[in-house]
C-alpha cells in the first residue's frame, strides 16, 4: 500500500530500529513507545486487520512475538509483558496494518488497563447465542 507507513518501513522508505525480520514478518521498536523496548511485529506483506490475515501469517507472527516477548525479558530485564492488537479505529488502531504491539511491564509503572463489569442477569446467555450463531 503506498501511503500505509508500515509498508514504508517494509520496503526501506523510511527508517526503524528493527529487532528482527525474515520472509513474512518485520518487529521494530516502536517510535512513541510506553516504556523502551516497545516493540511492533507486523506482517510484511499488508493487511488491514486481524480478520485479513491469513491463519498461516498469523501463527508465523505469534511465533515472533513470543520469541521477542522472552528476548525482551531476559535483554531489558522487564519481569512482565502486554500483547495488544488494536483492531479498526474504534478500537485504537491508528496504522491501518495489522501490528501486534509487546508493551514491557515494570511495577508500578502507571500503565492502566482497561475497566471490568460484571453481567446483568441473564446478559451473558444473550451475548453466547448471539456469537455463537456466527461461528
Amino acid at each position: 500500500m503506498n501511503d500505509c507507513i508500515f509498508c514504508k518501513i517494509v520496503s526501506g522508505d523510511l527508517p526503524s530500529y528493527k529487532l528482527y525480520e525474515d520472509d513474512d514478518v518485520l518487529a521494530f521498536l516502536d517510535i512513541a513507545p510506553v516504556h523502551p523496548g516497545h516493540i511492533l511485529v507486523i506482517p510484511k506483506k499488508h493487511f488491514k486487520n486481524f480478520e485479513e490475515v491469513p491463519e498461516d501469517t498469523l501463527c508465523k507472527l505469534i511465533k515472533v512475538v513470543k520469541k521477542l516477548g522472552l528476548a525482551l525479558k531476559n535483554g531489558m530485564g522487564y519481569e512482565a509483558y502486554n500483547i495488544g492488537e488494536n483492531n479498526d479505529p474504534l478500537a485504537g488502531q491508528i496504522v491501518p496494518h495489522l501490528h501486534f504491539h509487546i508493551i514491557p511491564r515494570k511495577e508500578n509503572d502507571g500503565l492502566q488497563l482497561w475497566p471490568q463489569k460484571e453481567y446483568a442477569e441473564g446478559e451473558a446467555q444473550e451475548v453466547i447465542e448471539k456469537i455463537k450463531k456466527f461461528l
